[in-house]
Parts: structure tokens; C-alpha cells; sequence
């Protein structure tokens, strides 16, 4: 068997795989062997079906087990060995020559493979991001006192105590502060990682990734949607470059310790957002472990945890420069 590897350009590389019938044959004798002993066909004994009989009705099928398994174990091989750090999993090229699948023949196999840039990037002092204070004012909190009015209004008489105008404005104002404040950090956040993105200067093979995208969704994407959502999809992936590599450079590691709390803090938001406060400890406890036991669950969990430990340690770290911002103007950044 020979293993060619041309590089394109630094992020993709295309991979020739040749296989002689000498490398696939032990394989595939042993499966039609297997078969052989297991088959029940009319007319003769289990384990006694003639040999060329099992061939020809399974041939086809052990061949192109056997091939795929050869071939399987070459791309292992060869990625391991040559430390190729690849996006995704490789792809049939589209200079796939075609192949006869007859036992004895050669064959020939081209992929595609993307491989992962290249990531360094240094947290300093010097690095700016702006922290916006979005302030609250009249207009902004006009509509809610309004609201907020005609509601108790028609609710008087659960309202031993009516509500004065100074009260309505007070209550208005806080929760504007704490609507405000959410959105900034959560702005602060998508700052943090564009900043760092773009100060690590990575680049994606594209095209590749577009390919991989519909791929592996199996038909559930089409090349158009991919297309349309691959912008943000870039992003995301780019942070996650970005995270690795400092949760690797500031020795960060994902513990159980840390899944068990993000789990409850999740499970008390989820509370919170049904207005339902002061919930047991012991039920979000349990809620918590029943999020522990979903494998989808954990891997989400620990991106979260991944996230919460670099962008704390880049806040800490960075310059935060105060900024007041209106809320009108807020919204259009």
C-alpha cells in the first residue's frame, strides 16, 4: 500500500491512498471465512456451504468491507504518524478516480483533509476593549411606567397599598439598571472574543469546512444553508481555537467540581426564568446530576465552564475602558 500526501497550501492537503489486492486479501478471507461458518442455507449443513457459493453471494459486499477497513487504517495511520492536526474528518476529493470493485483488483482513493491553524495569541495589559454602562433615562422609562401603571391599576385591590408615582419610577429604574447591565455584559463578552479573534489572525480552510458542514449533517443542510450560516458558524469556531489554546496556556482544565456548579447555576436560571425563586437546594441538586448523566449535556456544560474560566481570566487581565452609552445607541453597535 502507498500513502501520497500533497500539500495544497498550509491548511489543506490531499491524500492518494493505493491499495494492492495484496493488502486487502488476509481481511477479506477472514470475513468470508466467518461467513462461511455462520451461514444457513437451504439444502446443506451449517458451516458446509461451498466456498465459491459464499462468494458470490457476499463478495462484493466483503470486498468493499475489507477495502474500507485497509483504508480506514491507513488515514489513522498516516494522520497519527505525520501529527496532522485535521478539521472534521477527511473527504472523498472530487479527483476521486473511478474504482471496479472485482476481487483482485487495485484500487485508488483520493481525500481531502482541512487541518487546523496554527493558534498564538498574548493577553496584556495593553489590550483594550471598551465596558459599557448603558444609562437610563426618561424616555426609556416611559413606556414601562405606563405599563406599569394601568397594571397596578386594574390590580388595585390585590394592592392593599397603592403604589405612588416615586415608587413606579423607583421599581422602573432598577429594572432597566439590571436589563442594561445583562446586555452590557453580554456585550462585553462578544467584544472579548471578536477582539481576540482578530488579534490571533486565524484563518479557516473554507471551503473545506463548507463541504465537511453538509457532509456531516447528512443531508440536513444544504450547501446554501451552510453558505448563509457559515459566517457565524466561522466565528464560533475561531473562539473556540482561541479558548483552547489559552485554557492549554494558562494550564485550565474542565473538572467535575466545575460541571456539578454550572449544572445548578443552570438549572436555578431555568427557575428564574419560570419566576419561580427559592427553589431546594436538594432539587436543583437533583436536576443537576440528571443533566450529568446526558453526554450532550456535559459537552455543553464544558464549553461553558471552558468560556466562564478564559474570559474571567481576560477580564482580568485586559483594560476595560468605562463607557457611558444611551440605550438607543447601545442597540446599533
Amino acid at each position: 500500500m502507498k500513502v501520497t500526501e500533497k500539500k495544497i497550501d498550509n491548511l489543506n492537503r490531499e491524500l492518494t491512498i493505493e491499495v494492492a489486492a495484496a493488502d486487502y486479501v488476509e481481511s477479506e478471507n477472514k470475513k468470508l471465512a466467518e461467513l462461511r461458518r455462520k451461514a444457513d442455507f437451504k439444502g446443506f449443513r451449517k458451516g458446509m456451504v461451498p466456498a465459491s457459493m459464499i462468494k458470490r453471494v457476499y463478495g462484493e459486499q466483503v470486498l468493499v468491507e475489507s477495502v474500507n477497513q485497509v483504508i480506514g487504517k491507513a488515514l489513522d495511520e498516516h494522520i497519527s504518524g505525520n501529527k496532522l492536526r485535521i478539521l472534521g474528518e477527511p473527504l472523498p476529493s472530487e479527483k476521486q478516480p473511478q474504482n471496479e470493485w472485482a476481487d483482485g483488483n487495485d484500487f485508488t482513493f483520493v481525500f481531502d483533509l482541512g487541518l487546523s491553524p496554527e493558534v498564538s495569541v498574548e493577553v496584556e495589559k495593553g489590550d483594550t476593549v471598551p465596558s459599557y454602562t448603558v444609562t437610563v433615562t426618561a424616555k426609556d422609562k416611559a413606556p414601562m411606567i405606563e405599563n406599569l401603571k394601568k397594571y397596578y391599576e386594574e390590580n388595585k385591590e390585590e394592592n392593599k397599598e397603592p403604589k405612588t408615582d416615586e415608587e413606579i419610577d423607583k421599581e422602573v429604574t432598577e429594572r432597566l439598571h439590571a436589563q442594561y447591565k445583562s446586555e452590557a455584559d453580554w456585550r462585553l463578552t462578544k467584544d472579548i472574543r471578536a477582539f481576540y479573534i482578530q488579534k490571533a489572525g486565524i484563518e479557516l480552510p473554507e471551503a473545506f469546512l463548507k463541504r465537511w458542514l453538509v457532509e456531516a449533517n447528512d443531508g440536513k443542510l444544504s450547501a446554501e444553508d451552510v453558505e448563509k450560516d457559515f459566517p457565524s458558524f466561522a466565528e464560533d469556531f475561531k473562539w473556540q481555537l482561541v479558548r483552547g489554546y489559552l485554557m492549554q496556556k494558562w494550564g485550565f482544565k474542565v473538572e467535575e467540581d466545575d460541571l456539578r456548579t454550572q449544572a445548578e447555576d443552570f438549572v436555578r436560571y431555568q427557575y428564574a426564568m419560570y419566576g419561580i425563586g427559592n427553589v431546594p437546594d436538594e432539587m436543583v441538586r437533583d436536576s443537576a446530576m440528571n443533566m450529568l448523566h446526558d453526554q450532550k449535556q456535559i459537552e455543553r456544560l464544558s464549553e461553558q465552564v471552558e468560556d466562564r474560566k478564559v474570559l474571567d481570566r481576560i477580564r482580568e487581565t485586559i483594560t476595560l475602558k468605562p463607557t457611558k452609552i444611551g440605550a438607543a445607541k447601545f442597540r446599533e453597535l
